[in-house]
């Protein structure tokens, strides 16, 4: 950081913000916010040390998780993030329930459906030998004319 410009963090705790400030890529002097609110909850020294200790890859995100921390033990001081897992997780077994019960409603109005059909079709089947019985009686039942008995 040049030396006009200091990142939220350093300005925060007015202190100088070197080069190669570790916190001025995750905090910058237009959010001060993000800053004071983790700052509030982890502390600055143990900012600095989460983020030192990780490769620079993952620095963000863990700036990112860190803010996200912060911000929900804000608005919720005693569950935090994990009031929010735990809505979420009820959501999730409340949606899988109700898929279960769905999925279930469905196959038995398949069956349903599969049974209603082969019931029309046997009947159907019932009425053919029905039909084809009668054929085959009036065809070889033939009716006595009496031109043949005279």
């Amino acid at each position: 950081m040049s030396h006009s410009t200091k990142c939220a963090a350093c300005k925060s705790l007015r202190r100088r913000c070197c080069k190669d400030c570790v916190l001025a890529p995750y905090f910058p002097p237009t959010n001060p916010q993000r800053f004071s609110r983790v700052h509030k909850v982890f502390g600055a020294s143990n900012i600095t040390k989460m983020l030192e200790q990780l490769p620079l890859h993952l620095r963000a995100v863990a700036a990112d998780c860190m803010s996200f921390e912060a911000s929900s033990r804000v608005e919720d001081p005693v569950y935090g993030s994990v009031g929010i897992i735990s809505q979420l997780q009820e959501q999730i077994i409340k949606a899988e329930s109700e898929l279960a019960k769905t999925k279930s409603e469905i196959a038995f109005h398949n069956a349903q459906q599969l049974q209603q059909q082969q019931n029309e079709s046997s009947s159907c089947k019932i009425e053919e030998l029905h039909d084809t019985d009668e054929a085959t009686t009036n065809s070889t039942v033939k009716p006595v004319s009496s031109k043949n008995s005279k």
